[in-house]
């Protein structure tokens, strides 16, 4: 397990039953490059599963398969054991929720209405949005510390605003696998470890976090497993602990990557 602190702060209203991701001989192509060759890994309530790699090793590409954005160029990947082919959209958009790595562009919307787009996959067509939702909205805009800029509108928010509001929607979406893109994007220190410390407290309640990280540090911290990709389709994926050392992180990204204790924790620096 990771050595974070326990989410703090407003807990999140109950989420769905668990849901099982795996992937089988998934391999996943960028243009004429394999990038990833015949993936098989399972990812389970609980985890907090962080992807590792190189500029363009295909982590961003891997997380949309997983998500059923783009398709595998063979294999498959199964929620629950069915083939996402296989699922509606809708279906998958209520047990898999999505933080890209960049925000859209900014629409003219309030803070709350933004928020409101998680609600969608649990509406009917042209259903508005009920009392209920508009509480589990503000609930996720409290837990990322936003509850005040409900009635802001989204182009007045700076850009470390504007992804703590992105992940606020993908709380109110509610699922049960959180995918996220490099979360800590434009956060400050303080902000990166509520948000990070929001998706470990998720997964210690049974949801499943698979994140892309850059920085190592915070890798070692929220993640008790690790997927690594090299960009040639090679992978590796097992306990954090014992994927992220030093030699192994060195191979992964080109460069000496050393580990130092700092305060209990482990601290990875490149040499």
């Amino acid at each position: 397990m990771s050595d974070a602190p326990a989410t703090s702060g407003i807990t999140l209203r109950g989420h769905p039953p668990a849901a099982a991701l795996a992937t089988s001989d998934v391999s996943i192509h960028g243009g004429r490059r394999e990038l990833v060759r015949k993936l098989s890994v399972e990812f389970s309530a609980g985890q907090f599963v962080v992807i590792l790699g190189r500029n363009g090793s295909g982590k961003t590409l891997t997380l949309h398969t997983l998500a059923g954005l783009r398709a595998a160029h063979n294999g498959e990947v199964r929620l629950n054991g069915v083939p996402l082919p296989q699922l509606r959209r809708r279906a998958i958009a209520q047990r898999i929720g999505l933080l890209a790595q960049d925000p859209e562009d900014t629409f003219t919307a309030t803070v709350l209405e933004a928020v409101l787009t998680g609600r969608h996959p649990h509406l009917a067509l042209w259903q508005w949005e009920s009392a209920e939702d508009e509480a589990v909205a503000a609930c996720a805009l409290a837990s990322v510390g936003m509850e005040s800029f409900a009635q802001r509108h989204m182009e007045t928010l700076s850009g470390g605003e504007q992804r703590r509001v992105a992940v606020a929607a993908l709380l109110a979406q509610e699922p049960a696998i959180f995918l996220i893109d490099e979360p800590e994007n434009h956060l400050d220190p303080h902000h990166q470890l509520q948000v990070l410390n929001l998706f470990r407290g998720l997964a210690n309640r049974g949801g499943t976090v698979i994140a892309i990280l850059h920085d190592l540090t915070l890798a070692a911290r929220y993640a008790d497993h690790a997927l690594l990709l090299f960009g040639d389709g090679r992978w590796r994926a097992g306990p954090a602990r014992e994927m992220l050392t030093g030699e192994i992180l060195s191979e992964l990204y080109s460069t000496s990557i050393v580990e130092v204790a700092a305060d209990g924790r482990r601290v990875f620096v490149t040499a």
